[in-house]
């Protein structure tokens, strides 16, 4: 293996989805300067060509253009903005919004670092959501497709399969360029293979597919935004996916995009994606989508982490601290001192290399010191983890320690666009109050490396990790049966879901820790509940006979059209007579009854029942709603 220095963002930080394939350029547009505008433009359908002359005249750079939702994603000088806006071609112009990496959740820390593993491990994550258990009822995920929009996929790792397809939106890299890792390490908690080396997968069956939308770093080539996510989910679903994964957010909502998901699902689609690490009750994107799963994390005691986002969007929970998965590389930090190695972790956006010097207590390191040629030991706290490691620098020193303020390590960083010339690792308390007491004066050897492309193995923390323990659960129990909805394995993971934190549905949990082996269960027997959100009934009268047309629309909680469901409407005549007819909803979740009469009056309708019939699933509730009309002569 060659060496080669990466610049690791914080690997339990949750990323922020973007993408960017252009379709058709127009040279000369910045989309970085204050004058320019990213939007989508949605056409009439009957004026797209119209529409689209109009953009190019406007100076417009078209970034994609999505069909069926009659919509261009294009940057346009902001001076155009309200001409587009006025045209009539036009029917309405949205913000187009930026999403940008998220910076580490405050209180995160990677628990547990491991370059090899001895023996196959089951991670706990996936006992905890019954994986196992469902394997031994002899499905694991065979005939169903993750895709998962990330920053690659390592296909040489010892641990994952070999054979994924997959694509890449950014130019001059292969979805198989994945040095950040957060892309390999989401696969190997939904795929890792069950063989006699590393870590387990949920559902070690299923095909993946791999949109890479982060560059190598898992950084953005350039800023990105919603219509790049949007792209992703397409491709997924044109690759054949029957789940997407998304570690992944934004805080800004958009209409086309939310459309665009709830779309999906309508198509059989079920999309999942992480609540966000903010530790706050803000809304992040797509997650608190109607049409999407948004989860949250918990820890191995099934205690939701401080820094999973919480709010009334947050659907199931799953382990989200300490998952051990597979990465695309294998680093190598350590302090070495008087025939002990002390295990470190390395300070993000300083060099990797090896460094060597006599032991000496720098204190906070808040200032420079008398650290010539030394291997200077720095408490945290005061200042910035940059500061102290250029305090060191600027005295000379060969590298810089930084030892906890409390108990165990952390994971520390210079910040985005700092860097230093000397290596700066971080240890635990224990350990670098035990050296300061009694190792001074001791050469200590430091070393801060990483191995690229390698089988590596690293526990991390983040909702980023609790995403794919719900897509590959979702997948797993699907398998064992394809006919089923994507609407009815997310009612079961609902309705089976560990109840956790308050009783019912909260903020925190959702519905609580997804079990996979309980939903299946739930799913085979038929049992589970749609919950109906909303009937609608509309009326047409045709004609001098009093032809009476009712379309009766039913949708779920989540917005999404019932498809197959049975509807019972009654009809009371102004005799007192009452009209019984059953019908179907299309795939729009609509079910049309005609009633011929040539009696005036006041008619009385009603929807008595709505039964799910593709898989028998009785409403939450018993589905009683009515309206009249009264029909003159």
């Amino acid at each position: 293996m060659n060496t080669v220095s990466i610049r690791r963002l914080g690997m339990f930080v949750l990323l922020i989805l973007l993408v960017a394939v252009p379709v058709t350029a127009v040279a000369g547009v910045n989309a970085n300067t204050p004058t320019q505008v990213r939007v989508y433009v949605e056409y009439a359908a009957e004026h797209r060509d119209a529409a689209h002359s109009a953009l190019a005249r406007a100076g417009a750079q078209f970034h994609y253009e999505f069909t069926e939702l009659n919509s261009f994603a294009v940057t346009l000088p902001e001076a155009a903005l309200k001409g587009i806006q006025r045209n009539p071609n036009v029917v309405s112009v949205d913000t187009d919004p930026v999403r940008q990496l998220a910076g580490p959740a405050a209180g995160v820390s990677l628990a547990a670092q491991l370059q090899t593993l001895t023996a196959q491990e089951i991670p706990y994550g996936v006992t905890a959501v019954q994986a196992p258990d469902v394997w031994a009822d002899g499905y694991n995920g065979a005939n169903r497709k993750v895709c998962i929009i990330d920053t690659g996929y390592y296909p040489g790792h010892e641990d994952l399969p070999d054979d994924v397809d997959g694509i890449s939106q950014i130019d001059g890299e292969l979805f198989t360029d994945d040095g950040n890792s957060h892309g390999s390490h989401v696969a190997g908690t939904i795929v890792g293979i069950d063989n006699e080396v590393g870590v387990v997968g949920v559902a070690p069956g299923v095909d993946l597919f791999i949109v890479k939308i982060f560059d190598f770093d898992g950084l953005w080539v350039s800023t990105a935004h919603s219509s790049d996510l949007v792209a992703a989910a397409y491709a997924c679903e044109g690759a054949g996916a029957n789940v997407i994964s998304m570690s992944l957010s934004g805080t800004q909502a958009t209409g086309k995009e939310e459309k665009a998901f709830a779309a999906l699902y309508g198509r059989g689609i079920l999309s999942v994606a992480a609540a966000s690490n903010d530790g706050i009750d803000e809304y992040h994107y797509p997650a608190s989508y109607p049409s999407v799963i948004s989860v949250a994390a918990v820890d191995s005691d099934n205690v939701v982490a401080d820094f999973s986002q919480f709010n009334d969007a947050v659907e199931l929970a799953a382990p989200g601290v300490a998952v051990l998965s597979t990465t695309s590389y294998v680093a190598t930090d350590e302090l070495a001192v008087d025939g002990v190695t002390y295990a470190a972790h390395g300070i993000e956006y300083s060099p990797y290399g090896t460094a060597s010097g006599v032991l000496v207590d720098g204190g906070l390191c808040d200032a420079t010191g008398a650290w010539a040629d030394a291997v200077v030991l720095c408490a945290r706290g005061d200042i910035s983890f940059y500061d102290k490691v250029m305090n060191v620098q600027n005295s000379g020193g060969t590298a810089a320690v930084i030892y906890n303020n409390e108990p165990g390590n952390f994971w520390g960083t210079l910040g985005d666009g700092n860097t230093s010339y000397i290596p700066g690792i971080s240890l635990s308390q224990e350990d670098g109050l035990f050296l300061v007491a009694n190792k001074l004066g001791f050469v200590g050897d430091v070393t801060h490396l990483l191995d690229y492309p390698a089988s590596g193995y690293e526990a991390w923390d983040g909702t980023s990790m609790a995403t794919p323990h719900v897509s590959a659960v979702a997948a797993l129990i699907w398998s064992a049966n394809p006919t089923w909805s994507n609407e009815a394995i997310r009612l079961a993971m609902q309705q089976t879901a560990l109840d956790l934190g308050d009783p019912g549905r909260d903020v925190h949990y959702g519905f609580g820790l997804v079990q996979a082996k309980d939903a299946l269960d739930l799913l085979q027997a038929g049992s589970a509940s749609i919950h109906v959100a909303d009937i609608a009934m509309s009326y047409t009268l045709q004609g001098r006979n009093f032809n009476l047309l009712t379309a009766v629309t039913v949708v779920d909680e989540y917005g999404v059209p019932v498809a197959d469901a049975t509807v019972s409407l009654l009809t009371e005549t102004p005799g007192d007579t009452v009209l019984a007819d059953v019908g179907v909803t299309d795939v729009n979740g609509t079910a049309v009854f005609l009633l011929r009469t040539r009696q005036p009056g006041l008619y009385e309708v009603t929807v008595s029942d709505v039964v799910h019939a593709e898989l028998d699933y009785l409403p939450a509730d018993n589905v009683e709603t009515s309206d009249s009309l009264t029909i003159l002569r």
